[in-house]
């Protein structure tokens, strides 16, 4: 989901992995020769984003040893599951109570989804970002790793996912993405690209 620390702790797992790092949101920007996400959906539409999207990401599954943070979005379409199953998926699974506190502290005039004229930023954020939750939750489900905020925290005694590091969720996400490269070298199922193109939803 947006504002999830997908790039943040893509470009550590990245870094620990000796692989690339791509944003994908960044790559449609480039393509496309506008300065953000919200400025694409503004002067032409999602639809066009998204088309987009689809074409970065298509791209992408051909390439090897990288790590991709993929648009919270990217998840609705399965054009975008056929390529991202190429690797291997990681969830950053945040509670939407603290996603809305991030984004109402930074503003969401860069989140074209949640960007509105008036209200109270914490509670309009909140509101679309569960109904958005609700449609997309059955695909983030689909993610090879599922990287829980709330299980960290609690693993490591924090009250409040806001006082995890980026690298307290890499270190988790490295350990979901080895646990799962293990299990399915064992079963026979694993399929020697899938560890080496890794996105983060």
């Amino acid at each position: 989901m947006m504002g999830s620390g997908k790039s943040t702790v893509g470009k550590i797992l990245a870094e620990v992995l000796g692989y690339s790092f791509f944003d994908s949101d960044k790559l449609v920007e480039q393509a496309v020769g506008m300065p953000s996400v919200a400025q694409i959906f503004k002067v032409h539409s999602e639809a066009f984003f998204r088309d987009n999207e689809s074409s970065v990401l298509r791209d992408l599954s051909s390439m090897r040893r990288l790590v991709v943070a993929t648009g919270g979005g990217a998840v609705i379409r399965p054009v975008n599951w056929k390529n991202m199953k190429k690797g291997l998926s990681v969830w950053l699974d945040v509670p939407l109570e603290a996603l809305a506190r991030r984004i109402a502290k930074v503003g969401t005039a860069s989140r074209p989804l949640l960007d509105q004229p008036s209200g109270d930023p914490y509670t309009m954020a909140f509101s679309k970002l569960s109904t958005l939750a609700e449609q997309r939750g059955d695909a983030y489900a689909n993610a090879d790793v599922r990287v829980s905020l709330e299980e960290i925290a609690a693993k490591l005694g924090h009250d409040d996912v806001s006082k995890l590091t980026p690298i307290d969720i890499a270190l988790e996400a490295l350990h979901k993405i080895e646990s799962f490269v293990m299990e399915d070298t064992v079963t026979g199922s694993q399929t020697e690209p899938q560890a080496q193109w890794i996105q983060t939803l």
